[in-house]
């Protein structure tokens, strides 16, 4: 029997991946859960019980970021073995965190199908996830919420942010468990937790949150779609930047241009005159450049990834706060750092921007930054939100390959700009490009693996939307308590004595 249940278990992780892009399947994000939390409320002990949840992440972990070989053996020419360690490695790490919360559901939770089951479970996971999220670094990937971009559930992001619709999901599919094996109030709560979260977030994703503010703005972003294999190549260089000159020729006249990260493949200080030239072009035309460049600083060894905006009488920068460990940094001793020289990866570190950054002023507006992977941290944007009337992300995700990577991560960019309500341009060297509306609908994306200039019209918004003003408070002091609850009450049942 212990088979089956983590058969099940594994099947049940795996299959949660197609609830994301690019399968979109979002209703299996409640069915998912649903099979895992009633694998607990069957598991004979807490040691089961973390197995159980170990497989489930194991299979949604392992399917879902497989795209992390092809990171770092086709692209970063890591050896085989190092690519497969490195990748088990992760899935392992977060394979343990659902593992220890199987072990606290079965040994520390209620047992039965009732009403603090129905809360407690919901919120000890809400709570892992949420945790995972930003604990040493974080990696919030396939986190939940981020599978309703095109449910109406999506209404609950600008209230409470991409975890509070995690929590709705999970709620629902504690309900869906209640509803079949509770009894009396707790069955008739079940159906009700199941039923009343989607014409709700039909109602609430109907609010608009912010307002426009100002006339629409003509923008531009570009795709130069280089190889990743290929962007570094000093023999490349000339013909990079003529590309982007071509696509940045075709986008004048826009009163915003966006490219994307590190567009320019050399240090922003050896291409001043490069830099100069794009810069009184545009003015010429009316238009203001943010880009993404690689610069160092006078120090000549104070490295940073960060957005350049050309825009007034003076360039400004946003300097890439949150970096990739093992990619843009490397937490590990010097001699290791010589190590993964040797062995063909990126050893340079770089240096983080520092928290609180400002808004970037270009095109008349003010823009909330973020550069690749920084979008999956929302709260660090929070102080250039609040000042901001769009998002603009520029990335690279030539590094996921044709892997389905590039539409997760997408995705995640989408819930920045459902949960700002603002308009998100998004440029990307190789992946999904696009113009992004303020409730998270792509209506203008570019041509994969081509070079492109992608035109569109965008109208900024202000205001702070619920979740702008909390963050994730709210939703982490309800999980919290309602946990802490489902233990209380879970106690107290325990130390009364049966009579027979």
């Amino acid at each position: 029997m212990s088979r089956v249940r983590r058969a099940a278990s594994l099947a049940a992780g795996m299959a949660l991946v197609s609830a994301f892009a690019p399968a979109g399947l979002w209703p299996i994000a409640v069915l998912s859960p649903l099979v895992l939390i009633t694998l607990w409320h069957d598991a004979p002990s807490p040691r089961e019980a973390a197995i159980l949840g170990f497989l489930f992440s194991a299979g949604t972990y392992g399917a879902g970021t497989w795209w992390l070989y092809n990171s770092l053996h086709v692209i970063g020419q890591a050896p085989v073995w190092l690519s497969i360690l490195l990748m088990l490695l992760l899935v392992a790490i977060m394979a343990a965190w659902q593992g220890l919360l199987g072990f606290v559901v079965v040994r520390w939770l209620p047992r039965d199908a009732g009403l603090a089951n129905l809360v407690a479970v919901p919120s000890a996971w809400l709570l892992v996830e949420w945790f995972r999220g930003w604990f040493l670094s974080g990696f919030p990937w396939l986190s939940l919420g981020y599978s309703q971009t095109e449910s109406v559930l999506r209404g609950f992001a600008p209230v409470g942010g991409v975890y509070l619709v995690s929590f709705v999901l999970l709620l629902g599919a504690a309900g869906l468990v209640t509803a079949v094996l509770g009894r009396g109030r707790a069955r008739i709560a079940g159906l009700l937790v199941c039923v009343l979260p989607w014409p709700l977030g039909a109602l609430l994703d109907r609010v608009d949150w912010t307002r426009p503010v100002g006339a629409p703005i003509e923008v531009a972003v570009l795709q130069g779609a280089v190889p990743q294999d290929e962007k570094w190549l000093s023999s490349n260089l000339d013909g990079t930047l003529a590309l982007y000159r071509r696509l940045h020729a075709a986008a004048l006249g826009a009163r915003l241009i966006v490219w994307p990260e590190s567009a320019p493949p050399d240090l922003a200080n050896n291409l001043p005159r490069y830099l100069a030239s794009i810069w009184s072009e545009s003015r010429a035309r009316g238009s203001d450049v943010v880009m993404g460049v690689v610069r160092v600083d006078a120090d000549g060894e104070t490295y940073f990834n960060s957005m350049l905006a050309l825009s007034g009488d003076e360039p400004s920068f946003y300097d890439k706060n949150h970096l990739v460990p093992f990619g843009e940094y490397f937490p590990v001793p010097r001699f290791v750092r010589q190590w993964l020289r040797l062995m063909s990866l990126p050893y340079s570190d770089f240096t983080r921007g520092g928290d609180g950054q400002p808004a970037l002023s270009a095109g008349g507006v003010k823009i909330a930054p973020s550069i690749c992977y920084e979008d999956a941290y929302p709260t660090e944007q929070l102080p250039a939100l609040a000042q901001s009337n769009l998002l603009v992300n520029v990335t690279n995700d030539a590094w996921f390959g044709h892997s389905g990577a590039r539409y997760q991560h997408f995705q995640i960019a989408r819930m920045r700009a459902i949960e700002s309500r603002r308009p998100l341009l998004r440029a990307a060297n190789d992946g999904l490009s696009g113009l992004v509306g303020p409730r998270g609908r792509a209506y203008a994306v570019a041509p994969e693996f081509e070079p492109a200039t992608l035109r569109g019209i965008v109208q900024p918004r202000a205001g702070n939307t619920p979740w702008m003003l909390w963050a994730n408070v709210p939703v982490v002091v309800l999980a919290a308590s309602l946990a802490v609850l489902g233990v209380f009450v879970a106690r107290r049942r325990r130390a009364v004595p049966v009579i027979t």
